[in-house]
């Protein structure tokens, strides 16, 4: 299923995009698609529905982060050798971790702000996992067990604050519309392997990024065993995976960042696309 939460900003439904592309209306079902609707009996449960009886919603509203009620994002960086080499940096011998603020929640398709006095605001076209039941201390072997679902995100970064405001990369990750997520959820039982996903990144039109999952570092399986020993996984925490090369700051033979006016397009094979364009702040 690919589950949705559509609206203005704060007042979102819940809904699906049946099979023919037509987005349904799901709030007479479920309040809200949050940790209370990401449990594997009710995902069943709504496998069963037929979507055609479903309201059909008019128009093309605004999409909003398809999770609501996020309690927090962990994120994996440097998960891709290429974009290690890029930044200049050594391949991990362990996944490296950060977090991303709940309050930089945005939908796929909205304004990225440039934050006050940014100076290198990069974008990260990244795979996000969606936790459907809660995960501590687990193995590898029932890692996915736990997910609810996967997402296409983009880890906007601003890397001034990330790398020269004294340490701490989560100052220049945690800015307000800096985790664009959606436009779906699409349930764990439609994507048999997230290795084999595709990933791509435009700025103006110019292809920037074009990763594979299958180049990760650490799989899923392992990142989510591995987050779980330091902290637990609740249902509707989102976990992105890392970014392949091709951000800003390893374009050569010059980085390069966004500005206000520039658009930037993103998708993953399965999990949709995602427009957005960088406003001041």
């Amino acid at each position: 299923m690919k589950l949705v939460r559509y609206g203005p900003a704060g007042a979102e439904r819940a809904g699906l995009v049946d099979t023919q592309g037509v987005l349904r209306d799901l709030s007479m079902l479920l309040p809200d698609i949050g940790p209370a609707q990401l449990s594997p009996r009710t995902l069943a449960a709504l496998t069963t529905i037929d979507a055609s009886r479903l309201p059909a919603v008019d128009g093309q509203p605004r999409l909003g982060c398809p999770v609501g009620s996020v309690g927090k994002i962990v994120c994996v960086g440097l998960n891709y050798a290429d974009h290690a080499l890029e930044a200049g940096l050594q391949a991990p011998t362990e996944p490296v971790l950060f977090m991303k603020a709940t309050t930089a929640l945005n939908g796929p398709n909205d304004s990225v702000r440039l934050p006050p006095g940014a100076q290198k605001t990069d974008w990260e076209v990244e795979l996000g996992i969606v936790i459907g039941t809660r995960a501590s201390h687990i193995t590898e072997a029932d890692a996915l067990q736990h997910v609810a679902g996967y997402v296409l995100a983009n880890d906007v970064s601003e890397r001034s604050y990330q790398t020269e405001r004294g340490g701490q990369w989560d100052k220049g990750k945690g800015c307000d519309t800096f985790a664009p997520i959606g436009p779906w959820l699409v349930t764990a039982d439609e994507v048999p392997d997230p290795h084999a996903i595709a990933l791509w990144l435009e700025v103006n039109g110019q292809r920037v990024q074009d990763g594979h999952t299958r180049n990760f570092i650490f799989g899923v399986p392992t990142v989510l065993a591995y987050i779980s020993q330091f902290m637990t996984l609740e249902p509707g925490d989102i976990v992105l995976t890392g970014t392949p090369a091709g951000v800003g700051l390893g374009q050569k033979p010059v980085p390069w960042f966004l500005k206000p006016g520039d658009v930037v397009r993103l998708g993953a094979s399965g999990l949709g696309e995602q427009v957005q364009t960088c406003t001041g702040s």
